[in-house]
């Protein structure tokens, strides 16, 4: 019986280790190319949600938005706000963001409850930074965000198209609905 344990333990650990490090996975979709070029002072600031998919941590929130800033550790500071309509009450969540690579592409890792970091991917922002299409490291999680509460057509069926052809289904997102 002690020598099962010996084993027994270590090999436990060892498995609810790999599954910890495979739900924190901060990689990009198959398919999927990270901005190059990217300006993250150009990105900074604030972008109102316009669609995402039906995530458990913003289930019944409308008026989200993210503002990233600058920490001055050269990390990014991500604050995340939103207003549950059934509570009827504002949420918000503060975490961090660093870069996977260099600070030219953008893929970079975000996390709310560290040690756990999830992926965090634009793969698609116009040139004056006013939209943004983001990705997490699957087909489960996508943003469409934007500088303003609503986004021309144009770049919206761009974007919609650019995520149709990674394998996301674009039917199942949720239109966030932003008071002016």
């Amino acid at each position: 019986m002690n020598t099962f344990k010996k084993i027994a333990i270590p090999v436990t650990l060892g498995v609810l280790g790999l599954m910890i490090l495979n739900s924190c996975s901060v990689g990009i979709p198959k398919g999927a190319v990270a901005v190059s070029n990217f300006n993250a002072d150009k990105y900074l600031g604030q972008w109102y949600e316009i669609a995402r998919f039906d995530y458990k941590f913003e289930r019944d929130m409308d008026n989200v938005t993210a503002t990233y800033s600058l920490n001055p550790d050269g990390t990014i500071k991500v604050q995340n706000r939103g207003y549950n309509y059934v509570k009827k009450e504002w949420k918000e969540s503060v975490g961090e963001a660093k870069f996977v690579n260099e600070k030219t592409e953008a893929r970079l890792k975000v996390s709310f409850f560290k040690p756990i970091w999830a992926g965090y991917n634009v793969i698609d922002i116009d040139e004056n930074y006013q939209y943004a299409l983001v990705v997490g490291n699957s087909l489960k999680y996508i943003w469409i965000l934007s500088r303003n509460p609503e986004i021309p057509e144009s770049i919206k069926q761009r974007f919609l198209e650019k995520a149709k052809n990674i394998g996301y289904n674009t039917d199942e997102l949720i239109w966030v609905k932003h008071n002016q």
